[in-house]
């Protein structure tokens, strides 16, 4: 057994990180690119590996917060390789042991598009428009098939999710093994994580104050998450709170309240955290495991490197993905056009679009200072108190531009979403419909029932950042708001009723949300990435 080869300390580098320095007095500059490092040891001779310089626990302190981005830009870029323990041969993508210990996940079997490992780098999945950003449909992710050693789709392997036969023995295809998802962008993440940490304190305030016997409304940042009362004997009924997962509604008694959690990443709201995030896909996507899940100098997957993650790694990781700035607007100079995205913008709102896909949240109390951990982690990732908290605000200008600006104690997030789950499939038999339900445990009843409950799409960025919808199946932002129904039926087809100009105008609004070039400033642009006019609006509003 032994460690990651080159287990040098950041420190002794970090200070000739290649970012784009004039000088060495000079702010580093920060694009999609990987991070270089100008004086990284040398690795001996035909030694092949990605990230030659690990953060030892304890150096995220000691860094500054642009050196810990870069080094977090460094590891998401990484192609990562079987020198530095890429790979797992006897894990799973959920990091529980191989049905069959006795078929390793070795060569040919080391990798599977499928069940994983399926990419040697974040980035190719995340590089739309480009590094930390969305994916096309080559990149989209068949979520839950980690549960399986290495899929063949084998029906004669009985062997339960080993290759061919589910939990209960059924044969698999490829529409039923996992949910097909496409992958998504992490721009502005950041402040999406804060506000889920905000909108939790909240409902978990309102539901500390309820008595037995009584029932109050959910409601955060003008958001309303339903119903949550207390019987008399003191048990929780949230029969009638929604837009939350199950999990967060959990409880075994009146000691044991519903812990209300929002979880803002997923597709289908099952993520607390991008700690949480990135401990996952590490694992599943390239075999690299972190030790705050796995342990210090363990080798759970056998593939003979232990550490090859630390804890002040993924905290890096994180926080650069906390810090990718936020998408904007491309407003061309042209009247027409800029016609166009007005009215659409004001017809997105009367056709109650926003009433999901809510425009802006705030977030108050100075909570644009991102804190890792999250207090909110699940077990198996960092908790507060296993490290010293690493603060880093938000609104920095020294941080990738744009960003959010405070107003009076306020910075709205522009996202266009609510951050809830809902419905918006046309029901059973529907193409949009998943076979399987994350939120329940593998091989139970709820979790081959399948999923009809999605969180509202970030719209902020959506345009540059194709294919659309949940599965990626969409190439058009026409063809996904089309796709709408369930409990937003309604509005779509109050959108198939507008005339051509009408229709027009909303997608010329969506296909204006982007995610902005590499060093923009601002987050009103025209074509050429030149600032609009603060009031440009105002010439076309009625």
């Amino acid at each position: 057994m032994h460690n990651v080869p080159l287990r040098a300390s950041v420190l002794a580098v970090v200070a000739s990180l290649a970012t784009g320095c004039d000088d060495d007095s000079a702010s580093p500059s920060f694009d999609s690119s990987p991070i270089a490092l100008r004086s990284a040891p040398v690795p001996p001779i035909g030694q092949e590996v990605a990230v030659p310089v690990h953060l030892e626990d304890g150096e995220e302190q000691e860094v500054s917060v642009l050196e810990l981005v870069a080094h977090g830009a460094r590891l998401f870029n990484a192609n990562w390789t079987s020198q530095e323990g890429a790979g797992r041969p006897l894990t799973d993508g959920t990091g529980g042991p191989l049905s069959d210990p006795s078929s390793p996940l070795v060569f040919p079997h080391n990798f599977n598009r499928v069940s994983g490992p399926d990419a040697n780098s974040c980035a190719g999945c995340h590089n739309l428009p480009r590094s930390g950003g969305g994916g096309d449909n080559v990149g989209n992710v068949f979520v839950l098939a980690n549960r399986f050693d290495f899929a063949t789709f084998d029906p004669t392997d009985l062997i339960g999710v080993r290759g061919g036969v589910d939990e209960l023995g059924n044969p698999v295809t490829l529409q039923s093994i996992a949910n097909e998802r496409n992958t998504l962008g992490m721009f502005g993440s950041g402040y999406i994580e804060m506000l889920a940490r905000q909108i939790t304190e909240d409902l978990q305030a309102i539901r500390d104050d309820l008595d037995p016997g009584d029932s109050s409304v959910l409601v955060s940042k003008g958001i309303t998450y339903g119903t949550l009362s207390r019987n008399l004997d003191g048990s929780w009924d949230t029969t009638a709170v929604e837009g939350l997962r199950p999990d967060a509604l959990a409880s075994s008694g009146p000691a044991d309240p519903p812990s209300l959690i929002i979880a803002p990443f997923h597709q289908a709201g099952a993520v607390v955290s991008l700690r949480q995030f990135s401990v996952n896909a590490f694992n599943q996507h390239h075999g690299i495991q972190a030790t705050e899940r796995f342990g210090q100098g363990t080798d759970p997957d056998g593939d003979g490197f232990t550490d090859e993650m630390t804890v002040a790694d993924v905290t890096a990781v994180s926080i650069w993905q906390a810090t990718l700035p936020v998408p904007g607007q491309v407003i061309p100079d042209d009247d027409v056009i800029e016609a166009a995205i007005v009215h659409g913008e004001e017809l997105f709102a009367d056709l109650g679009c926003s009433d999901c896909h809510v425009p802006a949240l705030p977030l108050d109390a100075g909570a644009w200072s991102f804190v890792e951990p999250n207090p909110f982690n699940p077990p198996g990732n960092l908790q507060p108190g296993d490290a010293d908290p690493v603060v880093v605000d938000l609104n920095d200008d020294d941080l990738p531009p744009p960003r959010l600006d405070e107003e009076d104690g306020v910075v709205w997030v522009p996202a266009f979403t609510d951050l809830k789950l809902h419905d918006i499939t046309s029901g059973p038999g529907s193409p949009d419909r998943e076979p399987l339900d994350m939120q329940f445990p593998a091989g139970s009843p709820e979790f081959f029932a399948g999923n009809s409950h999605f969180l509202t799409r970030k719209l902020w960025g959506v345009a540059n950042e194709p294919p659309y919808f949940h599965h990626g199946k969409h190439t058009t932002l026409r063809q996904a708001v089309l796709a709408h129904s369930g409990e937003a039926l309604a509005s779509r087809q109050d959108f198939e009723a507008l005339d051509d100009y009408g229709r027009d105008c909303v997608i010329e609004f969506l296909k204006s949300l982007q995610v902005l070039p590499a060093g923009t400033k601002w987050r009103e642009v025209d074509e050429d990435g030149h600032k609009k006019p603060k009031h440009w609006r105002n010439a076309y509003l009625d």
